[in-house]
């Protein structure tokens, strides 16, 4: 069977290279054959890529020849260092056997006149020890201001932030608990209505239950100030309720975050791909997400997050390190903001905290919406959240922000044109549908004959759709998915939806308030 679906795969494969092959060649014979100065071809094909796409791509091929030659280096170096012994786990007690531990359940509010102070404040903050025992204490995170350059000696903690995640808790703590001690673990469950804070609590991690919806942002401050993190360890590990890590994971943040200048590492996005417990919409989603996020981070956060460069815009929230110097100085929950991730990245820039980092060997595993509704909810909420953000830290002379500028410009035009020509080639498609009948209609007459002069209807099709599901057949292609190349279809719609909804959010950043609660989206349980 496994050689059989390996075959199979790579046959795939071979079939999606082919096609997209096949296709560019069509696609340049047809812009060579309709060339000329008034060709809109240009104009579609910088729609279809973009031109911050191809620029941060060519940064990129520059940072991998860079990072190859330190990698070199750094090995040839290591090979002539003196060998040095392991080390055991780092975190709290993690030089003990996590038999020494028995981890209780922490409740918010627990404390009172009496209670027990441990490292997470007065009243209970530890949620580490239960009765009778003595809490191990954590290795200190050093002086302030000094940050730890072995990787092997940077203790981290993780939050899971979490409101109704019953069906993907229990998923995401024991995918941490294979890579941290459950000591090191804090799930804030924020006024849940579900057993999302009793499942938490029945695998032995600390928990913390917020009785008032504060949402993500104000769940991840409180969960920090309530166990003292930032004093207590050298990084903060911020999980959704929905990712599950990559075995890799806590090693490649260390190595990232041994480099002193890091104030932030980013994870790296992957698309769940589990067909069978979705529906067709939900296949469509999650191809049509894989494909987005190969494309933002190899082609684009890949160059944005060179060590010469750092201008990337987001560190995504769904599963970050942030070093903890560094969380002190952040506003991590101001009013008004629908998301928390934008405006901590935008922090990091606008204090000069640091650089952020990002390597594919800091991989995480999301659960992406299972159906049209959310993924809309969804795209609006980070639309918003991005336009909020931007409106509340202005601009400031960077390097950053000349990144920004031209990509908040491009995103801007390329969505207003996206929507301007689906909008002709829906004038344009109407008279053969319907038989010639809406020809009769003097105005429409009019303006079918101007916008056909200009932009044929053939011309639309191929120019703005083909160059889009190329990419979708190198994609099918370095997934070995054939069902991607019938999905790619319909990704030109779904990108006309997120145009929508960037241009819809624009003008609501100065409108709308929110008080960042949540609601989640609909959920399966995760079963790698």
């Amino acid at each position: 069977m496994r050689t059989a679906r390996f075959i199979g795969s790579w046959l795939a494969a071979a079939i999606a290279l082919t096609l997209a092959v096949t296709l560019f060649l069509q696609w340049i014979g047809f812009v060579l054959d309709s060339g000329g100065a008034g060709s809109p071809m240009p104009l579609l094909l910088w729609m279809a890529f973009g031109a911050n796409l191809l620029a941060w791509s060519l940064v990129g091929v520059v940072r991998l020849g860079d990072d190859s030659v330190r990698a070199l280096i750094s090995r040839r170096a290591a090979a002539g260092a003196p060998a040095r012994a392991p080390q055991g786990p780092r975190g709290r007690g993690g030089d003990r056997a996590a038999a020494d531990r028995v981890l209780v359940r922490a409740h918010a509010g627990a404390g009172g006149p009496g209670a027990p102070a441990g490292p997470g404040g007065p009243g209970g903050g530890l949620a580490g020890s239960a009765p009778g025992t003595v809490p191990l204490p954590l290795p200190p995170a050093g002086p302030a201001g000094r940050r730890r350059t072995d990787p092997d000696q940077i203790s981290l903690a993780v939050v899971i932030p979490a409101h109704n995640e019953e069906p993907v808790i229990d998923s995401a703590i024991t995918s941490a608990l294979r890579l941290f001690n459950r000591w090191d673990i804090y799930v804030v469950s924020d006024s849940s209505h579900d057993a999302t804070a009793d499942i938490a609590a029945e695998t032995g991690v600390n928990v913390l239950e917020l009785l008032t919806n504060r949402g993500k942002a104000g769940a991840i401050e409180a969960v920090i100030e309530e166990f003292e993190l930032t004093e207590n360890y050298d990084g903060v590990v911020i999980l959704d309720a929905d990712t599950e890590l990559d075995t890799n994971y806590v090693a490649g943040a260390r190595r990232q975050l041994s480099d002193p200048t890091v104030a932030a590492v980013a994870g790296f996005v992957v698309a769940e791909w589990k067909p069978k417990q979705r529906t067709v919409i939900g296949r469509l989603v999650s191809a049509y997400r894989d494909r987005l996020y190969w494309l933002l981070q190899y082609l684009l956060r890949y160059g944005q997050t060179w060590r010469h460069t750092s201008v990337a815009p987001i560190v995504p929230g769904f599963a970050s390190v942030y070093r903890s110097s560094v969380l002190r100085r952040i506003d991590i929950n101001p009013k008004g903001l629908v998301i928390e991730d934008y405006n901590m990245t935008f922090e990091v820039h606008h204090k000069r905290l640091g650089r952020i980092s990002m390597s594919p060997d800091t991989r995480a595993y999301c659960q992406d919406p299972f159906t049209l509704g959310d993924y809309v909810k969804q795209v609006r909420r980070w639309t918003l959240g991005f336009w909020q953000t931007v409106r509340r830290h202005g601009v400031w002379p960077s390097l950053f922000w000349f990144s920004l500028f031209f990509y908040i410009l491009e995103v801007v035009v390329v969505s207003v044109l996206l929507l301007a020509t689906v909008a002709m080639g829906v004038l344009a498609v109407l008279p053969p549908l319907t038989g010639g009948a809406v020809l009769e209609f003097g105005a429409y007459a009019s303006a079918y004959t101007a916008v056909t002069a200009v932009l044929p209807l053939t011309t639309i099709a191929v120019g703005l759709f083909v160059p889009d599901y190329i990419l979708t057949c190198v994609l099918a292609t370095v997934r070995r998915r054939p069902s991607y190349l019938l999905y790619g279809l319909f990704f030109l719609p779904m990108r006309i939806i997120d145009s929508y909804l960037t241009l819809r959010t624009l003008p609501m950043a100065w409108t709308a308030k929110s008080d960042g609660r949540w609601k989640s989206p609909t959920r399966v349980a995760l079963k790698r």
